[in-house]
């Protein structure tokens, strides 16, 4: 039922902007927002590691809390776009950065992956302190991260109230397979890039802790995940990593309103990231499929903001009517 066969990106999208690899480009690499004027918190967490969130209270009554995706932070450009966006709107915004992620390389092994959940939790429970209730607005891998939670955590507080998932990859190994396929091969050597940077440098943190030499035969998901990511967050490998922190494992679970906008041009989505025949039978997981948008681009010509803050805004708005 919470099927949106129809979305309204397609009606105002340019002709420029039909080209996905165009689009994506454009909102990660050309297009510039600035960040607001944020307070940062390094939270200490219970197994000695620490998170940088940066918040900016416009009031103490609703919040958004913004995920951002892979090798992203709290700054990114559409980081920085929706929560300029919300603000105009009169809510107080959470940009959190994931281990490692914030300019500060964290201090245990472990980094970060699409469902550290236990991550966003402590984000969620530390503006919880400051505001009322939240929503949470999560891109790429933050919005496997914010699907995840609501699919995997019990007990959710009353206070977190729904979520928004944009550009996200419901199966992990579709996404991967999906990055190896032709231009789609340049956003993967991007990833590999910045990822063996940190990877080098955890070397250097730890060095017994595996064979590290390891590091120059990456060239691709398969053998960073496989030898690497896996191993360092409690996998047996990258097939058991896919499966387990894919958010289709957490979509029959989910007890309150998520939106995922997922465009069918998507180059990082394989097939199997778009649920549709679950979203048809399902009474909170909402799913809208544009034509065009690219990844977590979706922009407009002639407009600041990209469409995916605009439509989060209306969800989120249509719930708190209800």
């Amino acid at each position: 039922m919470p099927v949106i066969a129809t979305s309204s990106y397609n009606n105002h999208v340019s002709f420029l902007y039909k080209n996905s690899h165009i689009a994506t480009i454009y909102a990660g690499k050309f297009k510039k927002f600035p960040a607001p004027q944020y307070t940062r918190e390094v939270l200490e967490l219970e197994d000695g590691d620490f998170l940088a969130v940066d918040y900016h209270l416009k009031t103490n009554t609703k919040a958004i809390i913004l995920c951002h995706g892979l090798e992203g932070n709290s700054q990114r450009t559409y980081m920085n776009s929706c929560a300029t966006y919300f603000l105009n709107k009169g809510f107080s915004v959470f940009a959190w950065n994931n281990r490692s992620c914030s300019g500060s390389m964290n201090r245990l092994p472990r980094l970060y992956h699409h469902a550290t959940i236990e991550d966003l939790d402590a984000v969620i429970q530390f503006a919880l302190t400051k505001v009322e209730k939240v929503y949470l607005i999560g891109y790429s891998m933050g919005g496997a991260q914010t699907l995840n939670y609501f699919g995997r955590v019990k007990n959710i507080s009353d206070r977190v109230m729904a979520g928004v998932a944009v550009s996200v990859p419901i199966e992990i190994k579709s996404s991967a397979e999906s990055l190896k396929k032709g231009f789609n091969q340049v956003y993967m050597k991007n990833f590999m890039f910045d990822l063996t940077k940190k990877l080098k440098y955890k070397a250097k943190q730890f060095p017994d802790l595996m064979d590290w030499s390891k590091i120059k035969n990456i060239d691709g998901f398969d053998y960073l995940d496989d030898h690497f990511t896996a191993p360092l967050h409690g996998f047996i490998d990258k097939e058991d990593y896919y499966f387990k922190v894919s958010p289709a494992r957490s979509l029959t679970n989910i007890q309150k309103p998520v939106l995922i906008i997922n465009a069918l041009d998507d180059p990082f989505l394989g097939e199997d990231c778009y649920p549709n025949s679950f979203a048809e039978k399902s009474n909170y997981v909402y799913l809208e499929t544009p034509k065009y948008g690219g990844h977590c681009a979706f922009p407009f010509k002639n407009e600041v903001y990209s469409y995916a803050e605009l439509r989060a805004f209306v969800f989120i708005e249509e719930l708190s009517q209800k």
